[in-house]
């Protein structure tokens, strides 16, 4: 059944930090965007929910098409929602995460991923959205590992 509402919705994404731990050195996987908003930035790898997944079927989806990577199951790290994150519109992020020990094989670009990178996390590029952010939040999953 359809529905149909007077009042504006947010869209729905998904970003996924994909971390290397080796020793004491973490690094995270980026792609360079393909396309605009932030075209030639890099970025977390992600995208749209479609209307037909849940949430970290979503993240697992975007995850493959963009950088190859099959994993079975993400974990949740936290929503970014503030209104102004997205040039494209109001857009509500959940984050996922996985943490390997060692960096998966056959990792390529995909999609609307022009490229794929692994970044030390002490040295990140310019990055899309509010991904700078959402990393450095992220310090505190190493704090706990």
């Amino acid at each position: 059944m359809e529905y149909s509402y007077k009042y504006p919705r947010p869209s729905v994404s998904v970003d996924i930090m994909i971390f290397s731990k080796l020793n004491q050195k973490i690094e995270v996987l980026l792609i360079r965007r393909k396309n605009p908003p932030f075209k030639q930035l890099f970025a977390l790898p992600g995208g749209f929910m479609d209307m037909d997944e849940s949430l970290e079927e979503a993240a697992i989806r975007e995850l493959k098409e963009e950088t190859n990577i099959d994993i079975k199951s993400l974990l949740q790290f936290g929503i970014y929602d503030k209104p102004d994150r997205d040039p494209r519109g109001r857009t509500l992020s959940v984050i996922f995460y996985a943490i390997f020990d060692k960096k998966p094989d056959n990792i390529e670009a995909g999609d609307d991923a022009q490229m794929v990178k692994w970044c030390d996390m002490n040295k990140l590029p310019e990055l899309a959205f509010d991904h700078t952010q959402i990393l450095k939040d992220s310090g505190v999953l190493f704090d706990i590992i």
